[in-house]
């Protein structure tokens, strides 16, 4: 959770004009549906006067109707523009619960992208009150799944300083933000998903001669029809033709029933699309990465809403064709088939760059989110990420001064510093080892340096006073469990975990390791062996990382590698009966444990 970090004056100022701007709506709303009412009412006694009574003119009965249509017109906008306001006043609404740390289990959690990743669980990265909950204001699929990419993987030092530069742009641009966050909220997440794949599949095939075929069968309808009506000849023929123009069409017809099954599940997403891409394109962005997003829209000189709005009248004319008064004469000069090849066609030609434009709205959707947060938080700075990617030896550094934990309140978060490697001879040790009693913050810590490394290399800001670190791989024991399907115990599937620790410090880039409470579901003499073999490991496999134990034994770690390493502790109090802690790390040794005296407390007799 967090704490307003800025005043939240501009929210609360903006609710207010957007609910005050529902209510006028809505008092709109309730005006223009009497109205209707009203004029319905008066048409049928127009209609009445007029046709029963015969003492007024026709035309008045339709100048009733075309009044009765232009107020259902303008309802329909009024109802657009309330349903745009209330997604704007949930919008701040929601930046305000998370101002005031209120956010857990208000938003999309991403739990869906936990799956097989390495390290997402120990740092709680998806899932509910996590990061990814926290940050998350994206609304499209797309945009979802470019953040979760982000905070699942580091970025190249290059890559971040594009991010942030684009971050500190959009910052500031709350107008911009707000209308991407509306727009994309006009229907339920994963609207993008199902046209992505219909972008990505191929077309069914049906050329241009095609086209030229079906528009002559549907002439040469027109001509018959024309003759049987002028009677110049019998009806037959035309039911012959018909059946010979249906017998054409058939030996195209899987193409063309797979064009427009494929079309039916992407139609859905096309105005939504659309109007995204619309905003994009108009917004004045000068950061390169936003520079870069805008002029990868376009498509042959022609910006991508236009090429959108091409495809959704297709669309909308193909589903005119299923009108039950309309559909004979539709069949009849082959609108359907004739829609499904040009639909058919854009596909093919502009599939491929519609992969794009969902993934521009993606990446733009994913900084915004991460520009909201920054925008939110004014005193998280950027970290510096050192770029030493041509530097096969240099040593992984994590430096910060202030650090805390991202996700808690503000005003009760206790910051720490931390430093770790870099140059030699900086007096800076490879591994912390840290002692302390359970919940005395060690873990926490460790989940504060793992986050905060996630976000660094994210392209976000931090929750520090300061942070410089290189590009870093992180590997995790925070959340280790027993499996009954697997056969593993805790620590099976520990010595699991930490063997594949072992192997990603072997390769690029280095790694951060942060091992809780390490190898504690054996016994004190194996671990203190097996922990120091461990450590020594990826110490000479050049990574950095914290190892906690409340095991006193295993803080004889650092006498054995040297300058290498360092102890450090958490201090916790026995106070009327109640432990605690004031969650500052401090150098050497804990001194003494309190867990005989607190089992004392409790009643416990030992």
């Amino acid at each position: 959770m967090t704490d307003p970090a800025l005043d939240s004056h501009e929210y609360q100022t903006r609710l207010r004009f957007w609910n005050a701007r529902i209510a006028s709506l809505d008092r709109l709303h309730l005006s223009l549906s009497n109205s209707r009412l009203a004029v319905a009412a008066l048409t049928v006694v127009l209609l009445w006067v007029a046709f029963v009574r015969e003492s007024i003119s026709p035309w008045w009965p339709a100048a009733g109707a075309i009044a009765f249509l232009a107020l259902v017109v303008a309802h329909a906008r009024v109802l657009q523009r309330a349903d745009r306001a209330r997604r704007a006043a949930q919008w701040y609404a929601r930046g305000l619960e998370r101002l005031a740390g209120r956010w857990i289990g208000r938003g999309r959690d991403g739990a869906r992208f936990l799956e097989n990743h390495p390290y997402a669980r120990d740092l709680d990265l998806f899932g509910r009150a996590s990061l990814f909950e926290l940050l998350n204001t994206a609304n499209t699929e797309a945009g979802e799944e470019t953040l979760a990419a982000w905070l699942g993987a580091g970025a190249a030092p290059a890559e971040v300083a594009a991010r942030q530069a684009a971050v500190t742009e959009l910052r500031d641009k709350i107008d911009f933000r707000e209308d991407i966050a509306v727009l994309a909220a006009e229907s339920e997440v994963s609207r993008t998903g199902s046209m992505a794949a219909w972008s990505q599949a191929p077309p069914a095939g049906l050329t241009g001669r095609l086209a030229l075929l079906l528009a002559a069968c549907a002439a040469v309808t027109v001509g018959v029809s024309a003759l049987v009506f002028t009677e110049q000849i019998g009806s037959r023929y035309l039911i012959l033709w018909l059946i010979v123009e249906g017998a054409i069409v058939t030996i195209w017809r899987r193409g063309i029933h797979l064009a427009l099954a494929r079309i039916g599940s992407a139609d859905r997403d096309l105005a939504l699309v659309r109007d995204l891409l619309a905003r994009i394109e108009t917004e004045p962005l000068a950061a390169p990465r936003l520079a870069a997003i805008q002029s990868a829209l376009v498509t042959q000189g022609v910006p991508p809403s236009k090429r959108i709005a091409q495809l959704r009248r297709l669309v909308s004319w193909l589903d005119s064709t299923g009108n039950q008064l309309f559909a004979p004469f539709a069949f009849a000069l082959l609108l359907p088939q004739q829609l499904a090849v040009a639909i058919d066609r854009w596909h093919a030609k502009y599939g491929p760059s519609l992969v794009q434009w969902l993934a521009a709205i993606g990446e733009l959707e994913a900084l915004s989110a991460l520009a909201t947060h920054a925008y939110e938080h004014p005193a998280d700075p950027f970290p510096t990420v050192a770029d030493n990617r041509d530097e096969p030896d240099a040593a992984p550094e994590f430096d910060a001064a202030g650090l805390a934990h991202p996700l808690m309140l503000e005003s009760v978060a206790v910051r720490n510093d931390v430093s770790l490697g870099g140059s030699m001879g900086n007096g800076r040790p490879r591994v912390i080892v840290i002692s302390g009693s359970n919940m005395s913050g060690k873990s926490t810590l460790l989940r504060s340096m793992g986050v905060n490394v996630v976000l660094a290399l994210a392209g976000a800001p931090v929750r520090a006073a300061r942070l410089r670190l290189s590009p870093l791989a992180i590997g995790a024991t925070l959340k280790i469990e027993d499996s009954l399907q697997a056969g593993h115990s805790r620590f099976y599937a520990e010595i699991l975990r930490i063997k594949w620790i072992v192997d990603m410090a072997r390769a690029r880039p280095p790694l951060l390791f942060l091992l809780d409470e390490i190898l504690h579901g054996t016994n004190s003499y194996d671990r203190r062996i097996g922990a120091e073999a461990i450590v020594r490991a990826l110490v000479e496999l050049n990574t950095i990382g914290l190892v906690t134990t409340h095991d006193l034994a295993l803080t004889e770690l650092p006498s054995k590698l040297g300058a290498a390493a360092a102890n450090m502790h958490f201090e916790d109090r026995l106070e009327a009966g109640k432990m605690t802690f004031d969650y500052r790390m401090r150098p050497g040794i804990v001194e003494h444990s309190n867990a005989l005296a607190l089992m004392r407390a409790i009643g416990l007799e030992v």
